[in-house]
């Protein structure tokens, strides 16, 4: 999450440097290709998580369930859903991707035409749903941070140990 998000801010420094007032970039040719290495990018950065993303949604949202009430943030609820609509969307994606792929002709290897520009709409179509996880991933975080430090409800909550008077005779023998 942490690339996806420093590819997110390059991106948004290129984009001001990049396009004019209303947002209308300067050359089209150049902001497309870098627009294409930017889903690239980011799809790479994602694919580590991708396989272990449910199972980090799975155990944020029993944390939150387990969590006080004044240690929840409003927000988390919709960024986990965010979250879990755009991973069932990026797994949709894959699989078409996946379809496309195995149809393309015997000579589409990656490197070659055919191949590439298929990737490339495939990144293209998965970018926002990558920006998703970019930007509201750190809910994850959060969320687990809150649980470490919230009082365990397995757990008696610990009491004090008395204070004991000094051992006079263990002060003697010295």
């Amino acid at each position: 999450m942490n690339d996806s998000k420093k590819i997110l801010d390059a991106w948004d420094t290129y984009s001001d440097e990049h396009t004019d007032l209303d947002g209308w970039p300067y050359d089209d040719h150049a902001y497309g290709r870098r627009a294409s290495q930017r889903d690239a990018d980011t799809a790479e950065a994602f694919e580590p998580l991708r396989y272990g993303a449910r199972h980090l949604l799975a155990t944020a949202e029993t944390q939150l369930a387990d969590l006080p009430e004044d240690a929840v943030q409003s927000r988390w609820v919709y960024q986990l859903g965010v979250l879990r609509d755009a991973i069932d969307r990026l797994d949709e994606l894959h699989d078409q991707w996946l379809v496309t792929r195995d149809a393309l002709p015997a000579t589409a290897k990656p490197g070659t035409a055919d191949f590439d520009d298929a990737l490339a709409e495939h990144h293209a179509e998965s970018w926002s749903y990558l920006d998703d996880w970019a930007t509201h991933g750190k809910a994850l975080r959060e969320i687990n941070t809150a649980a470490r430090k919230a009082p365990s409800p397995l757990a008696p909550t610990p009491t004090p140990a008395p204070a004991t008077a000094p051992d006079r005779r263990a002060a003697a023998r010295k």
